[in-house]
């Protein structure tokens, strides 16, 4: 199985590039600056058998995408895991800030999968990372829950789009999971004390908790799931 996860040098990507990986299969690692960071990922990679290709590229740049693709004579996998953005009350962001943001996540979730298309074979799965913030409020989170929201509204579009070509478009939408992000967050504490009471199972998430459910949509027993935002955060947005 041949993958790419984007920003995959650590955290939730990290976690996913490695439980995608395949004995015989080749993952794409993906980084922007921190290449010992991408190499460790992708020791794990080559520790499960799979042949990792690592790949410095910023995913606001179509150049850059182009190396990601072609780095792969044919995808089974696309994972748009990327994402940079500000965390800050919306009086206080920046407009170079809102663009960053949206440019480093939804664009690529449409741009990558573009130039993509050609590589993506039938049954591939393109699948796309979401957040509670694209449905609830989350302080600071005015600029990266529109990014996600505008994920979400894609997933439908793609998936209708690419079925000719049996090709499935899904979501992943975690609820707050335990990475290093979370230092970014407006009151930190407060909002990781909130989740924790909040949510039935009493416990942030896990980046695996993440990269199961991505797992989960690439297995052939999703071949019928398309177009879906699959909500992977203990029961916290049940309450």
């Amino acid at each position: 199985m041949n993958v790419i996860v984007t920003g995959s040098s650590r955290g939730i990507g990290r976690a996913i590039a490695e439980r995608l990986a395949r004995p015989g299969g080749r993952v794409v690692v993906n980084y922007l600056r921190n290449g010992d960071a991408a190499d460790q990922t992708a020791a794990r990679v080559r520790e499960r058998g799979a042949e990792a290709v690592v790949v410095q590229a910023d995913v606001r740049n179509e150049a850059d995408l182009g190396r990601l693709v072609d780095a792969l004579p044919h995808i089974d996998v696309l994972v748009h895991n990327a994402a940079i953005g500000v965390l800050k009350p919306y009086d206080q962001i920046k407009t170079r800030h809102w663009d960053l943001t949206l440019e480093s996540s939804v664009r690529p979730f449409w741009l990558l999968t573009k130039l993509a298309t050609t590589k993506l074979v039938a049954g591939a799965s393109v699948i796309g990372l979401s957040s509670l913030g694209s449905r609830k409020f989350v302080p600071g989170y005015a600029a990266m829950g529109a990014a996600k929201g505008a994920m979400e509204a894609l997933t439908r579009q793609l998936a209708v789009e690419l079925a000719p070509r049996e090709i499935r478009v899904n979501t992943v939408c975690g609820g707050l999971v335990d990475t290093d992000a979370l230092q970014y967050f407006v009151d930190k504490e407060r909002v990781i004390e909130t989740a924790k009471a909040l949510t039935p199972f009493g416990r942030l998430g896990t980046v695996d908790d993440i990269a199961q459910c991505v797992e989960l949509l690439t297995l052939p027993q999703a071949s019928w799931v398309t177009g879906q935002v699959l909500v992977a955060d203990g029961g916290l947005s049940l309450v």
